[in-house]
């Protein structure tokens, strides 16, 4: 795995993937109300952080974005959680966050990477990814019950 910690800067903004700079209770709760993962709890969201290239979008000192690269580091990665609070969209910093992400050493050197995005495909096109849309070509077990407790609904 890839210790060396990179970090971009546009005016007031940071993009970085040094752990330090990463606000897990602004990741959660983002997170935990999102169409992918509503209800998740906060240590699977620290799992997956720990165990996945990450990149903040900082205002200032504030989280304001998030990017996660769940990878090998060697053939294949999988973007997700990808965000920017509502605040700071339309301004272009969806756009450099995923340049960020893609500038990064480990990400030349995957042979696929891989999103499911429901939501802005017109700027997953712009950065060079193409729907597959293929029958019988990507597989899926699907349970997205999972981060519910017993009786919430």
């Amino acid at each position: 795995m890839n210790n060396q910690h990179l970090r971009f800067t546009k005016g007031k903004f940071t993009v970085t993937t040094d752990p330090a700079f990463f606000q897990l209770e602004a990741i959660h709760d983002y997170l935990s109300q999102s169409s992918w993962a509503p209800g998740i709890d906060a240590e699977t969201v620290r799992i997956s952080i720990q165990n996945s290239l990450c990149f903040a979008l900082l205002d200032g000192t504030r989280q304001i974005g998030f990017a996660r690269l769940v990878t090998d580091y060697a053939t294949f990665g999988y973007l997700c959680d990808v965000y920017v609070l509502n605040d700071y969209q339309k301004s272009g910093l969806g756009r450099w966050l995923i340049e960020c992400c893609h500038a990064h050493p480990v990400m030349s050197r995957l042979r696929r990477i891989m999103l499911v995005t429901d939501s802005a495909p017109w700027l997953y096109q712009k950065l060079g990814y193409n729907p597959l849309n293929r029958p019988d070509f990507v597989w899926q077990i699907n349970r997205p019950d999972i981060y519910r407790k017993p009786g919430q609904k």
